[in-house]
């Protein structure tokens, strides 16, 4: 869980025995400063004791503390943050600067809630709680050594932490050090078994490790637990943990093929109430998963695949997915193993568009990725010159495949836009009209990075798109360019495998900078995958490793003019092609 802010003994060294606080008590009222009264009340009973204009000082700066802590429980971390800085005005303190910068982290804000853990900190005593909420904020930068550096910290200041093994066991699974990784969430449950977070984390790392019914079986108790009782943290939404344990149930249930308990649990996570980034990411992955099973139940049977072909003209069917060769029959945990090891590619490539600027080498550029992609031992999944409905089944259709997956790669040629600060990309029947709503005649990437959201995959999309913006006055770009038209460009993603996971991580690439076009290129590739294609099958060549060298050959090949750019959240390095 993203969110394991510890705070209620804080509380009590840091105000309960003031004296001063202990001596108002009565007056300042118990509704406000019960840590248990539902938010609503303890707002408005705060509100109420500083409109009375009574107290100052520490004293109101308690009661701003304490209408923050209301603000927190519904998820409102601007007013808490608002709260937390008058109160830290009025009367610094310990509790205070912890709880807004649990209230920036939650924000994503990671480098101010660090800045307010330090001055925690400085504050003193030294606090195992202190150094566990800073730990969560390096471990959701990616800074994984300081992380566990502070979890070791808060460890050693409270070892009965449950909390603290059970972070320090994400951070080491996030590093790919499944065992390590394991020993510290076993710690976190003998600790204190009730709790159901650790078992959730537990589940994961059984799935990664291809023990699906014993994943199964820890998440279902953590569903038992998180309904018998409300978090044990005041500072966890009410339902994030329910969203959490549901998503990672279904994809286990996914993973073992038992499509109809996934769709149950899909639907769980989407009645829940999401108040977190976390849960609403969450929730986007539900929703797209729980999409392509309803698509796959009421889809004619199949035959077994044939292997890709190559398609092409405005409005093609999507290709087949490469059948998987019959395999001799095996336990289910080795079953589920050689299921995670999989490593599946969706290539598309749209050129011949029909009304807007036609692009001549995009379908050129896709048979090039998707040959090398095959070469280096990947099953490819690909489609040239698709129409809007032939390119969503064609992603749908990858999505469910990828489901079983360990590392994942999208690769995409042709005209991209942005729009609202969504990426799209656009199909070849794309046709602007006066009055009509332009995104749903595109397919949105972030449907697609939801399908793709699992912390036991590794992702990488590749996209060698236009960055501009389709609602300019003028629609058609001129020159080679794989622009609609002038404007923004593609938007960076603000967060990447950010759902449910501390996983494997995501890494997306451009053809080129933000802002700019990326050149379809004079001969028969665009200048990013040509590059992109000598580059991808060299063995034993780290992904942005190599990602660098296409991005100076590409810079080289335009004069300066077309510069790729790269956004990453992976936590290790990857190699598309083994060494």
């Amino acid at each position: 869980m993203r969110r394991s802010i510890l705070l209620l003994t804080l509380l009590a060294a840091a105000l309960w025995a003031a004296p001063c606080f202990a001596q108002s008590r009565a007056q300042l009222g118990p509704l406000c400063t019960t840590e248990t009264t539902p938010a609503d009340q303890m707002i408005s009973a705060c509100t109420k004791i500083v409109g009375l204009k009574v107290f100052s000082g520490e004293k109101l700066a308690t009661i701003y503390f304490w209408r923050a802590v209301g603000w927190n429980k519904k998820g409102n971390y601007a007013q808490v943050i608002a709260d937390a800085t008058e109160a830290i005005r009025l009367h610094p303190g310990v509790a205070i600067y912890n709880l807004r910068g649990s209230a920036y982290y939650d924000k994503g804000e990671y480098d101010i809630a660090i800045s307010d853990f330090n001055d925690a900190l400085r504050m003193g005593p030294p606090s195992g709680i202190i150094f566990h909420n800073r730990g969560n904020a390096y471990r959701s930068k990616g800074d994984y050594a300081r992380a566990i550096a502070d979890y070791d910290a808060a460890i050693k200041a409270g070892p009965k932490s449950a909390f603290s093994y059970q972070n320090r066991g994400g951070c080491k699974q996030a590093l790919g050090d499944l065992d390590g990784a394991l020993a510290d969430i076993n710690e976190a449950i003998r600790i204190d078994p009730s709790l159901p977070q650790p078992l959730i984390n537990r589940g994961v790392i059984w799935r990664a490790k291809g023990d699906i019914d014993r994943a199964i079986s820890d998440i279902t108790e953590a569903i038992r637990l998180a309904k018998a009782k409300a978090p044990a943290n005041i500072m966890t939404p009410p339902g994030s943990v329910l969203i959490s344990a549901y998503t990672q149930r279904g994809l286990a249930y996914e993973a073992k093929g038992d499509r109809e308990r996934a769709r149950q649990d899909y639907a769980a996570v989407l009645e829940g109430q999401a108040s977190d980034a976390a849960s609403k990411a969450s929730q986007a992955t539900a929703r797209v998963r729980l999409s392509l099973l309803q698509d796959a139940a009421v889809a004619p049977p199949k035959a077994a695949a044939a292997p890709a072909r190559e398609q092409a003209g405005p409005g093609a069917a999507p290709p087949a997915q490469t059948a998987e060769p019959a395999a001799p029959a095996a336990a289910p945990a080795a079953q589920a193993q050689a299921a995670t090891s999989r490593r599946v590619a969706l290539v598309i490539g749209n050129g011949t568009y029909a009304h807007v600027k036609a692009l001549p080498n995009p379908p050129n550029d896709a048979r090039a990725i998707a040959k090398c992609l095959r070469e280096i031992g990947f099953t490819v999944s690909e489609g040239l010159d698709l129409d809007r409905d032939a390119m969503q089944k064609t992603i749908r259709d990858f999505l469910r495949e990828a489901t079983r997956a360990q590392i994942a790669v999208v690769y995409y040629a042709g005209h991209g836009v942005q729009i609202d600060g969504r990426n799209y990309l656009v199909p070849v029947d794309i046709e602007f009209k006066a009055g009509g709503r332009v995104t749903d005649a595109m397919v949105d990437m972030d449907t697609i990075m939801a399908g793709l959201d699992d912390q036991i995959r590794t992702n990488i999309l590749i996209l060698d798109a236009c960055r501009n913006n389709p609602m300019a006055p003028q629609v058609a770009s001129a020159g080679p360019s794989r622009g609609v038209e002038a404007g923004a460009g593609l938007a960076a993603p603000a967060s990447l495998g950010s759902g449910s996971t501390l996983g494997a991580g995501t890494l997306i690439a451009f053809a080129t900078a933000p802002g700019q076009v990326a050149l379809d290129g004079e001969g028969a590739n665009s200048p990013f995958s040509a590059a992109l294609s000598r580059h991808v099958g060299t063995p034993g060549l780290e992904v942005q490793q190599m990602l660098t060298r296409v991005r100076a050959e590409v810079v080289a090949a335009t004069k300066g003019k077309q510069v790729p750019w790269s956004n990453s959240s992976l936590l290790g390095e990857v190699y598309l092609a083994e060494k």
